[in-house]
C-alpha cells in the first residue's frame, strides 16, 4: 500500500521521530502503524548501541516523596546535549518515571524498568524517548525509607537530594528541606564518620601522614597528627558534623536537635548531573 503524507506525519506526531524515518518505518510495515512504531523502537536501540562510547553529561533530576512523606526517590535521566536535558517533552518524560518509581517503589532498577508508567512500562517510555531524541541516556535510580524523607531539587533539574529523618511532623520534615539543601551545597560523602568508606579513611590518614613527614615533623608523631587531620576530615565532609550553610555558628547535629531534642538523619540520597 502507498503511504501518505498524512499517515508520515501521524507517525511523526505519535513518536516524534524524523519525517524519513516514520515514512521508511510505514513503509516497511505495509502502513501497520503498531509495526511501524516497533521499527522506529528497534531503531532507536540501535542508536544507543552506536552512541554507546559517547559522553551523557546533561540530563535531567527529578527528586520526589510520597504523599505521607515516608518514601523518596530520586530519577536521572542523562543525555548527551542541553538541548535535548532542556526540552518539555523531556523533562516531562523524567517526572513519569520519578512517579512511576514512587508509586512502585522498586527494589532496584531492573525491577524499575518492569514499572508501570500510563499505560505501558517505564522500559517503554525511555524507549519511546531514544527514539524521539536519538542521544545516548542512561538511568539512574536511588531510594530511601524514614520516618519522614524531605526532598530538594535544584534548579534547572540538574541536582537531587532526599533526606531520611528520624522522628515526624512539619517541623522536622521543613527541618529535612534545609538539611537537604545543604547536602546539595556542601556534598557530604557520608551522614557522620560511622559511614565514612574505610578506603577513604585509609587514604586520608595517609595523605594526612605524609603531609606531616614533608613538614618535618617525628615518624612516632605522623599517626596522631593524621588522626588529627582525619577529625578535620570528618568535620567538612559528613553531613552531622559540618557547619549548618544557613547558620555557621552550629553544625547540622546541632540544628536538628534544636527542632527537636534528638532528631538526626537516618540516611541521604545525593544525585547529580555530569
Amino acid at each position: 500500500m502507498s503511504v501518505t503524507a498524512a499517515d508520515i506525519k501521524k507517525l511523526r506526531d505519535m513518536t516524534g521521530a524524523g519525517m524519513m524515518d516514520c515514512k521508511n518505518a510505514l513503509n516497511e510495515a505495509e502502513g501497520d502503524f503498531d509495526k511501524a512504531i516497533e521499527t522506529l523502537r528497534l531503531k532507536g536501540q540501535k542508536v544507543s548501541a552506536k552512541r554507546a562510547d559517547n559522553d551523557a553529561n546533561e540530563g535531567a533530576v527529578v527528586a520526589l516523596v510520597s504523599d505521607d512523606k515516608t518514601r523518596g526517590v530520586i530519577v536521572k535521566l542523562s543525555s548527551e546535549t542541553d538541548f535535548v536535558s532542556k526540552n518539555q517533552e523531556f523533562v516531562d518524560g523524567v517526572n513519569a518515571i520519578a512517579e512511576a518509581a514512587l508509586k512502585a517503589f522498586p527494589a532496584s532498577k531492573e525491577e524499575l524498568m518492569e514499572a508501570a508508567a500510563g499505560t505501558s512500562t517505564v522500559a517503554s517510555l525511555l524507549n519511546d524517548l531514544l527514539t524521539k531524541f536519538t542521544e545516548k541516556m542512561e538511568l539512574t535510580y536511588e531510594r530511601l525509607e524514614a520516618a519522614v524523607v524531605a526532598p530538594y531539587i535544584h534548579m534547572g533539574n540538574k541536582a537531587g537530594v532526599i533526606v531520611g529523618l528520624s522522628s515526624t511532623g512539619d517541623a522536622v520534615y521543613e527541618a529535612g528541606r534545609d538539611v537537604a539543601m545543604q547536602v546539595a551545597a556542601m556534598k557530604p560523602v557520608a551522614v557522620d564518620e560511622n559511614g565514612v568508606d574505610q578506603s577513604i579513611i585509609d587514604k586520608e590518614i595517609e595523605i594526612g601522614m605524609e603531609l606531616a613527614r614533608q613538614e618535618g615533623k617525628p615518624e612516632a608523631m605522623l599517626d596522631k597528627i593524621a588522626k588529627g587531620k582525619l577529625n578535620k576530615f570528618f568535620k567538612d565532609n559528613t553531613l552531622l558534623n559540618q557547619m549548618f550553610v544557613k547558620d555557621n555558628k552550629q553544625s547540622i547535629a546541632d540544628y536538628l536537635n534544636s527542632v527537636e531534642k534528638g532528631l538526626t538523619v537516618t540516611d541521604f540520597k545525593h544525585v547529580t548531573i555530569g
